[in-house]
């Protein structure tokens, strides 16, 4: 902060296990990647490079290196893995990964159905060599139980999975919302009842949505999907600097 005030709740600091901000490139330029770094860095922990965007975004290469110079981790869309693994390239995948020097990587089902086993043994191939976040939920019509989120986070983290993401799709309507972008409660509450929290990252792209888990799981919770350009209005969220958070923490 350029000024500090007294109330505001505590952060944790990069690197961070806990308070991730994860961010959504869509196909940003070079140069708009540096604009990001220079006003948004410090605020963001990690970026997703959307579904298949990376494929088609030039010098996208020289972009990932300069977001890894600046600390941040890169990983690619979820969707690009499954576009690997429904043409049986997983070791295509796997080189990509080494040739653009990525560390993270996702695994996710989101768009196909993969067998539980087989999404756990792609999990485990993976954390041999990669920090692996999977996700859980679909993009379609398809629906899990609530009791069932719980479960399979938790067989993924076993398996070797360093964060587990509540799917939401950027468009802030399925997974762990209706399609009115309003919380299920019912999955919610089995998640934070069964699952570390600090081991999950809940999709937000919508301001309602972050707001929600701020003021339910607090200001250090892991949120993803946040749009570049609101990478410092979150930050305002988690520090009562915005006014829908602004009386939150006063009284402490």
């Amino acid at each position: 902060m350029n000024i500090q005030l007294p109330h505001i709740p505590n952060r944790t600091e990069k690197p961070r296990e806990n308070g991730l901000t994860m961010v959504m490139d869509k196909g940003l330029s070079v140069s708009q990647a540096e604009n990001l770094i220079e006003s948004s860095g410090k605020y963001i922990d990690i970026i997703k490079l959307g579904f298949g965007t990376s494929l088609v975004t030039n010098k996208v290469q020289e972009k990932i290196k300069k977001y890894q110079n600046a600390g941040i981790i890169v990983y690619l869309g979820g969707t690009l893995f499954e576009a690997f693994i429904i043409r049986d390239m997983f070791n295509d995948y796997k080189d990509l990964l080494e040739k653009w020097n990525l560390t993270h990587c996702e695994v996710s089902d989101g768009s196909i159905s993969i067998n539980n086993q087989e999404k756990l043994e792609f999990i485990m191939d993976l954390s041999k060599k990669y920090t692996v976040l999977s996700e859980i939920g679909y993009k379609d019509d398809r629906k899990l139980r609530p009791e069932e989120w719980s479960k399979l986070m938790n067989k993924e983290i076993e398996a070797g999975s360093w964060k587990v993401i509540a799917e939401a799709r950027e468009s802030g309507n399925t997974g762990i919302f209706n399609d009115t972008n309003q919380i299920d409660q019912e999955i919610i509450t089995d998640i934070t009842s069964n699952v570390p929290n600090d081991k999950i990252i809940w999709e937000t792209p919508k301001k309602d949505q972050q707001i929600w888990f701020i003021e339910n799981i607090g200001p250090n919770a892991n949120l993803g999907n946040i749009a570049h350009t609101d990478a410092i209005t979150l930050e305002t969220l988690r520090l009562g600097l915005r006014g829908d958070t602004f009386f939150n923490y006063l009284q402490e």
